[in-house]
């Protein structure tokens, strides 16, 4: 593992390139920072929202959508640590709306049409994403498609935003309505696991999710601005998001700025400055509690939480998790198929763990491409990144309010990732 921290001159490159996205309008504002050893680095540039004129700070607040997934994983580790369930558990024993599992004879079949799910579903299943329920990528309408996000509006298919009406019992027993798309274990779906996964913990723990993520990760590790909203003594520093115009239409026009409107980049004219349609303003969807707090992709942090959970993570536990446990997220459970069938997810150098991406086994991740994260961690559709890589001791945190408009990073990630690399002393 290399500990010989950075160079003055790549530090200075990562800013330059960071900083030409926010410079052009592409990115309103962004923070990032690249640790390794005991040096780190953290860029800022930009703005909290378009039109402001104040440059955003370190301590600004973003949601961090999909990074939500490894956080509430934690949560899920240290219950098994208590012996409270087991991965081989049956959820079943905790989320009895998951009882008596059928499964869709094809994917395009009718919900009636189902034979009986071969097992029960375990915890293992759920933090694994092997549920049998997942993303599913069709150019024409499925039923399960339709039932799940048009009349039950679980948001288990789609973008998260607007967020789901339901409370977490709500959710869990119209998502317990549903068949499963496959029969449990039998192939790596993305997403809904983690939305169970939330509900599982807070049955499991007796006490509401929101809670059990504080006492149990947050507050051991400093997060002090971490959470499902954004109380009112810390508006100031929480982001607008915004969305590439041609992205808008995956909302449904459903934006808490009041629709599709109010967006429009500054920057008179500067390439990527008219792109960007805004999606959530700081008193929108978080500035309240949320009716289901969702271990997918509901959290908001600061770079430097992050970094603290991180860190934690990249000394294999930290004092907090048990280094079984932390190997146990880190240990690659995908297939050939699964990675075949999620080639925007995986490449040809990473897997999947425990609700985060790992890397392949047996492959070497220095064939990854430029631009192209490596390690373990995740990324956030709000345009959100974390990797740390064992191989070279680097962590790496970026932070922005554009959403992603494909999947993949987006230039500012790639031009992040080339340049935290490249400044490796």
């Amino acid at each position: 593992m290399g500990t010989g921290g950075f160079t003055d001159e790549g530090l200075a490159a990562l800013d330059a390139a960071l900083a030409r996205h926010t410079s052009t309008g592409a990115v309103p504002g962004l923070v990032a920072l690249v640790a390794r050893g005991e040096e780190a680095h953290v860029t800022v540039a930009g703005h909290k929202a378009i039109g402001d004129r104040a440059p955003i700070g370190r301590d600004a607040i973003f949601r961090i959508a999909s990074l939500t997934k490894p956080v509430a994983c934690v949560a899920a580790m240290l219950l098994i640590e208590d012996g409270a369930m087991a991965l081989s558990d049956p959820v079943d024993r905790w989320l009895p709306e998951l009882a008596g599992r059928r499964v869709l004879r094809s994917h395009d079949a009718a919900l009636s049409d189902t034979v009986p799910a071969a097992r029960p579903i375990t915890v293992a299943d759920v933090l694994s994403f092997r549920l049998g329920f997942g993303s599913i990528f069709s150019p024409a309408p499925l039923p399960i498609v339709h039932a799940s996000e048009g009349e039950l509006k679980l948001r288990t298919l789609g973008p998260p935003w607007p967020p789901t009406p339901h409370n977490p019992d709500e959710w869990i027993a119209a998502f317990g309505s549903l068949p499963l798309l496959d029969q449990p274990g039998e192939r790596f779906r993305y997403n809904t696991g983690a939305t169970v996964a939330g509900i599982l913990i807070e049955r499991v723990a007796g006490a509401p999710f929101a809670e059990v993520l504080s006492k149990r990760v947050f507050e051991p590790l400093g997060m002090t601005d971490t959470g499902f909203y954004v109380p009112a003594a810390k508006m100031s520093r929480f982001t607008s998001m915004y969305a590439p115009r041609k992205a808008v239409g995956a909302f449904g026009g459903e934006a808490s700025g009041g629709g599709a409107s109010g967006g429009g980049a500054s920057g008179g004219g500067a390439p990527g400055a008219g792109d960007l349609v805004l999606i959530d303003r700081p008193d929108g969807w978080y500035a309240a509690p949320p009716t289901l707090p969702d271990g997918s992709s509901g959290l908001v942090s600061t770079i430097d939480d992050l970094a603290a959970f991180a860190a934690m993570l990249a000394a294999d536990g930290g004092g907090l998790l048990a280094e079984a446990s932390a190997a146990l997220m880190r240990q690659e459970r995908t297939t050939p198929r699964d990675r075949a069938d999620n080639p925007w997810f995986f490449g040809t150098h990473l897997g999947w763990g425990l609700m985060m991406s790992v890397p392949a086994a047996g492959v070497d991740s220095r064939t990854a491409p430029d631009g192209m994260p490596r390690g373990y961690g995740w990324e956030g559709g709000s345009g959100t990144a974390w990797r740390n890589d064992p191989d070279t001791g680097l962590t790496g945190i970026l932070l922005t309010q554009r959403m992603l408009a494909a999947p993949g990073p987006p230039a500012v990630a790639k031009d992040f990732w080339s340049g935290a690399y490249a400044a490796l002393a």
